[in-house]
């Protein structure tokens, strides 16, 4: 198997377990829906969308792709117009280096995602 093989192999599973990761989120007061799709011309995203008892929708994501020679990774959690946590899009200059980025991206939004959720719920409920 040639280098470029390997670094998608690497890509599909590593898309692969934030979709199972994003899918595993859940809350018990909240439906949800995990999702992943391709970015044209060279990317990917995955997520889940949380949607909170007044109809808000909550978005928890993130999502790599190639731009020239380096790959782009970002994350965010937003429930409508409002950013709750978003990372900065990062250039790595190598598929493993930007792996690495959707990885440690992938872990602080789902920790914050639990959190993020309960405070909305409040939110909702005070009103």
């Amino acid at each position: 198997m040639d280098s470029a093989s390997q670094a998608a192999g690497a890509l599909l599973v590593s898309l692969n377990r934030a979709l199972e990761l994003f899918t595993e989120l859940h809350h018990p007061f909240v439906r949800s829906r995990a999702f992943s799709h391709l970015i044209p011309p060279a990317g990917a995203t995955a997520g889940t969308v949380f949607t909170l008892p007044d109809g808000r929708e909550v978005l928890f994501s993130v999502a790599i792709r190639q731009e020239g020679n380096a790959f782009a990774v970002d994350a965010t959690a937003a429930v409508e117009e409002k950013n709750l946590l978003t990372l900065p899009r990062r250039s790595a200059p190598d598929i493993h280096s930007a792996l690495n980025l959707l990885e440690s991206y992938l872990a602080e939004v789902v920790d914050s995602s639990r959190r993020l959720v309960d405070d909305l719920l409040d939110e909702v409920a005070g009103q």
